[in-house]
């Protein structure tokens, strides 16, 4: 199937934590959903449904990217609404890890199911050929496991686990469908106990709940020592598991129990102790209070388990590991961590031996290749590289030597020998032609799925190089590039895509370029941020060293970048993922289009270092309002709002509920098809015979609008909810927005109001107060409030 699935209207089955959230992601991305649970025995048949929607509000991280999407989910029970599935293009089953009650359940809607549709189930680790054999058989061949993580909105990764008689063409079209619909990177994994990243990943924590009772360490030292230190979430190991939940983590440790008695990992496939303990005593994680954590007002406290009981938590590791973890080159990290006799030390290289010698014994039973393993750890847990990356990296034929020696020395968990393909000659699994297939004794390329036509550039895996493209024009601010079609890309090239004065004159160069020989122009960024903004330090420089003409340069610089890109002749539209603050987010208001990743968080967030925006946002939030039709005041207090407080949007979507973004700008799910669809909105604009705008002529409210704004902040500053410098940054911003102290509904044009801009910049730029501000942030990455 080369399309995606053409799907309509999808039912979840569950209406538990992962069964709400995946329900919630679904509507994110417009898709019609009803959420099934049991029917309650008192009120509302449908009240356990309905309380879970009601829920998904109170949940951090959030996992609606908007949250009246909660009003689109349709809550149902089994009892009154089994018919409505006939409806539905796709059921998704999310009920407890249960096989007899998914089987039952199976049974009760298999009926209901239309003949065309497709039914799933999000089981973490159960048998999918067991699990589809309750099924009639005309629904078999379209049945298969599709396995999200949790939280399903921010987790890349989605499982495809197929069965015996799970049809191609159904599994090609959920491909399509989770990839460009739902944003997800799709792995596709053996029917085995706990699939890849389950299988992967509690082994991971077995081993490391080994290594932290044989060598006596906190379990806050191993959260240190197990985070960004190795490439992995901060959260380490013991916070995740409290995350997960300990009941849930015992569960899936007891399917690897009861499934692989033959395994040679299976004498460690058993329940900790103190985890046991936990569960026993209702202390199951995060969801009931306290786990291996616990809050204790405003400490944390983390179990200490020789003494069974709660102490403060904070303990860090040894200099002598935070040194080697800081060590650059991979080979001589693990070289160090090995040699050393520190107990830190050789706790990281025991998991990471572990790790390795688990991965690859196991590669051909569980996975098509090493990069289904690879990313789906990398996907599914946040780490940074997957076992064979970080094996390669440190110099495969010395690591497995290292790992062979440890086997035969009994200092791993199993006496189990590396496979011989290891030792084949290799210098790694993963290269240009493809990742290494134990099952196959080959490479296995890439998908030839059409729907990776779409990712120009697919996350790549350590070993592969992507095309970079013919370069145009390069300076040291930025690359201009295409890739053999008539588009032009323009790339960043600062820390954290900062604009710079190179910045500036290269989005000139550019667009002069683009419009001479281009259809258009795509403002894209290889990876996240798309922009922090303008080079912060180098215009508190310019201040320092009372260079206020330098200053003042720059800014007339970056707000005639901004009107070139708006007037520009040809398309230019902005590709814009994660991050796009103070400038950057200018950059993309004055697009022809914006095309962002629904994980873009977009601000103006000049205010919270004492300045406003000058590089034309304030002017484009007034010519939007200006232009809106109805009261101009009205149209502008969302934007003095999220200006004045220096907000950020969570998700691409509410930046349109915002007006960062406009209605018409486009909203991807799945970043890696950034690139493609700003293209496809190039030539389409560009086809439709693009002109851009005529200048414009901005009705604004003036100096009556100036003085609400100003009454508002004079009460915020007597109620203490704001300081006198927010109130100065808030009423210059209130200026700007409102076209100066001239008459309510005068009209003013651009240039105006980009004067208004400049000038109220500079006079905050030179006051103490906002001086300070950008030297705290410099300083501490935070803001201050002075």
């Amino acid at each position: 199937m080369s399309q995606p699935l053409r799907i309509r209207k999808v039912a979840v089955l569950g209406a538990g934590v992962m069964g709400a959230q995946i329900a919630a992601h679904l509507v994110n991305a417009q898709v019609e959903t009803l959420l099934f649970d049991l029917p309650s025995k008192d009120g509302d048949p449908s009240a356990i449904a309905n309380k879970a929607i009601a829920n998904l509000g109170k949940l951090s991280p959030a996992p609606l990217a908007l949250p009246q999407l909660a009003g689109a989910l349709v809550p149902a029970n089994y009892d009154q609404h089994l018919p409505l599935l006939a409806d539905c293009d796709l059921i998704i089953e999310a009920i407890a890890e249960r096989i007899d009650w998914k089987k039952d359940l199976y049974a009760k809607v298999a009926p209901h199911v239309a003949a065309h549709a497709v039914f799933a189930t999000n089981t973490s680790g159960l048998s999918v050929n067991a699990l589809s054999g309750v099924l009639p058989e005309q629904l078999r061949h379209r049945f298969c496991g599709v396995h999200f993580f949790n939280p399903p909105r921010y987790m890349h990764l989605a499982e495809l686990i197929p069965t015996a008689h799970t049809e191609q063409s159904v599994l090609d079209g959920l491909e399509g469908f989770l990839t460009t619909t739902l944003g997800k990177g799709v792995v596709f994994a053996k029917d085995t106990p706990n699939f890849i990243a389950n299988r992967v990943g509690t082994m991971a924590m077995i081993s490391t709940f080994h290594h932290t009772a044989r060598l006596g360490l906190g379990l806050d030292v191993v959260d240190a020592l197990t985070g960004p230190g190795i490439g992995r979430p901060k959260s380490g190991t013991y916070r995740l598991a409290d995350v997960v939940g300990l009941d849930t983590l015992g569960h899936v440790v007891r399917t690897l129990t009861e499934s692989l008695k033959d395994d040679p990992w299976h004498a460690h496939y058993v329940v900790p102790a103190p985890l046991a303990k936990l569960v026993e005593a209702g202390a199951l994680g995060q969801k009931s209070g306290a786990g291996f954590y616990r809050k204790q007002g405003k400490d944390i406290l983390v179990l200490d388990i020789a003494k069974g009981d709660y102490r403060p938590s904070g303990e860090k590791p040894s200099d002598a590991v935070q040194a080697i973890l800081a060590i650059k080159n991979p080979g001589e990290k693990l070289a160090a961590l090995r040699a050393s006799d520190d107990p830190q030390a050789q706790f990281v290289w025991s998991i990471l031996c572990d790790l390795f010698h688990y991965s690859a014994y196991h590669l051909a039973e569980i996975s098509n290749s090493a990069r289904e393993i690879d990313f789906a750890m990398r996907w599914g847990y946040g780490w940074k590289q997957g076992p064979f990356e970080t094996w390669q990296a440190a110099g495969w034929k010395q690591v497995a030597e290292w790992i062979r020696e440890d086997i035969a020395a009994g200092r791993t968990m199993s006496n189990a020998p590396l496979p011989a393909w290891v030792f084949d000659g290799r210098d790694g699994v993963h290269g240009n032609e493809g990742s290494y297939s134990a099952s196959g004794n080959s490479l296995s390329p890439r998908s030839k799925h059409p729907v990776y036509a779409r990712q120009s550039f697919p996350d790549p895996l350590l070993g592969e190089t992507a095309k970079p493209g013919r370069t145009i024009f390069e300076n040291a601010g930025v690359r201009m590039w295409d890739g053999g079609d008539d588009v032009a890309v323009l790339s960043f090239l600062t820390k954290g895509s900062t604009v710079s004065d190179a910045v500036l004159d290269g989005v000139q160069e550019a667009i002069t370029r683009a419009e001479r020989e281009h259809k258009g122009l795509v403002i894209w960024q290889y990876s996240e941020p798309f922009s922090y903004g303008a080079d912060l330090k180098g215009m508190a420089g310019f201040v320092q060293a009372g260079n206020i003409n330098a200053l003042e340069a720059m800014i007339a610089n970056f707000q005639a970048t901004s009107m070139r890109i708006k007037y520009a002749l040809v398309p230019v539209v902005a590709a814009v993922r994660g991050m796009a603050l103070g400038g950057g987010c200018e950059f993309q208001m004055h697009t022809a289009r914006t095309v962002a990743a629904l994980e873009s968080y977009i601000g103006l967030v000049e205010a919270g270092v004492g300045l406003l925006p000058a590089g034309g946002g304030l002017k484009e939030l007034a010519v939007r309002a200006g232009q809106a039709g109805g009261d101009v005041f009205d149209n502008l207090k969302k934007a003095f709002e999220i200006t004045a407080m220096g907000k950020t949007s969570t998700s691409a979507l509410e930046a349109k509920a915002m007006g960062l973004l406009r209605q018409d700008d486009i909203v991807v799910f799945n970043a890696f098809e950034l690139l493609h669809v700003a293209k496809a909105q190039v030539t389409a604009l560009s086809e439709s015979g693009y002109r851009p705008a005529l200048p414009a002529k901005v009705p604004v409210a003036g100096d009556i609008g100036i003085a609400t704004f100003k009454a508002n902040l004079v009460n915020m500053l007597s109620g203490r909810f704001i300081s006198e410098h927010d109130l100065e940054v808030s009423t210059r911003i209130a200026t700007v927005l409102c076209g100066g102290q001239v008459d309510r509904g005068s009209v003013v044009d651009e240039n105006w109001l980009l004067k208004l801009e400049r000038e109220h910049f500079f006079a905050l730029a030179q006051m103490e107060k906002t001086q300070a501000r950008i030297g705290h942030t410099l300083t501490t990455g935070k803001p201050l409030r002075n």
